[in-house]
């Protein structure tokens, strides 16, 4: 057109900043096609290649492809669309990214083998979906046919850990790792199932309300005799003993008798087990929950002084 101002090549290049040899390369494809052809065939260019060129780098600058790029800016498909697809997939990379950085950050801190990282990173790549498949198994082989106690619903819920987050720092992530390892364990959770059958056989028999569970009750009276330093074999002990002893027959319908002190003893050893600890306190980590009370010492005390007065329990 008449008066219409045409650029050559080289006058795009210093106004955008671009290099000759780019501005060609998308001339080439038909991205910023020249307008015309002077008489010595060289490309000249309208004032609408300049915006072109600038929307073009933007959108190369964020990642977009050529193929998505052409179609963009010849308008055959709306820019908020190419936009919201990207958004969406950038947050699924920056996902990914934040992972492997917690993932890589938490390998350096344990100091891991090639075969521990295999391990974390497949676990870590599950989908939050197969992840809580994993702990779903664990919780129903655990509390799983029991519906006859809803009380041991609660506990199953307790013992849930939430998505891990879409940022999640190098504790979360090692965490997450020991717990599904724990989960997957196949002693341990014979061993979580037996402390829901102890507790579903405890409240069978026991008077109606709700009771605490006998090792709420070992850490509540027992916690202060070992944080006091008594002697697990001194007669003093005795007066713990007898008050923990008869709450639990009170609880469970049980006479006070060494039958029921074996069975007692027989739960606390099971609720005693580290491994319990330990997924207790990764699971802590993961829900963003306060560092669960360390129970071993009022467990392990009271344990001992159970067994000086009942030898053969």
């Amino acid at each position: 057109m008449d008066g219409e101002t045409h650029y050559s090549i080289g006058d795009l290049a210093r106004r955008t900043g671009l290099s000759i040899k780019t501005i060609r390369f998308y001339s080439d494809n038909g991205i910023v096609p020249p307008t015309e052809r002077n008489p010595r065939g060289y490309r000249r260019y309208s004032v609408d290649a300049v915006a072109r060129l600038d929307l073009v780098r933007t959108l190369r600058d964020l990642g977009l492809d050529l193929h998505t790029v052409k179609k963009v800016v010849d308008r055959e498909i709306a820019l908020p669309d190419v936009a919201r697809a990207h958004a969406d997939a950038l947050a699924v990379q920056i996902k990914t990214l934040r992972l492997r950085r917690a993932v890589f950050t938490a390998v350096a801190r344990r100091g891991s083998t090639p075969e521990e990282l295999d391990v974390m990173q497949k676990l870590i790549k599950l989908s939050e979906t197969e992840r809580q498949r994993m702990i779903n198994e664990f919780i129903d082989a655990a509390f799983g046919d029991m519906e006859a106690h809803p009380e041991l619903e609660g506990i199953a819920r307790t013992m849930t850990p939430a998505e891990l987050p879409d940022n999640p720092d190098a504790d979360q992530v090692e965490a997450w790792v020991e717990l599904a390892e724990l989960a997957q364990d196949p002693d341990f959770r014979a061993g979580v199932r037996r402390m829901a059958e102890h507790h579903a056989a405890d409240r069978a028999g026991g008077a109606p309300g709700v009771h605490r569970d006998p090792v709420a009750t070992v850490r509540d009276l027992a916690g202060p005799a070992v944080e006091a330093g008594l002697d697990p074999a001194s007669p003093r002990a005795d007066s713990v003993i007898r008050a923990v002893t008869q709450h639990y027959s009170f609880a469970c319908g049980h006479p006070d008798d060494a039958d029921l002190r074996r069975r007692l003893l027989t739960r606390l050893e099971a609720a005693n087990d580290p491994r319990r600890e330990r997924y207790i306190q990764h699971l802590s980590v993961i829900n963003g929950w306060a560092p669960p009370e360390d129970l071993a010492p009022s467990l392990n005390w009271f344990i001992q002084a159970l067994r000086i007065r009942e030898p053969a329990a």
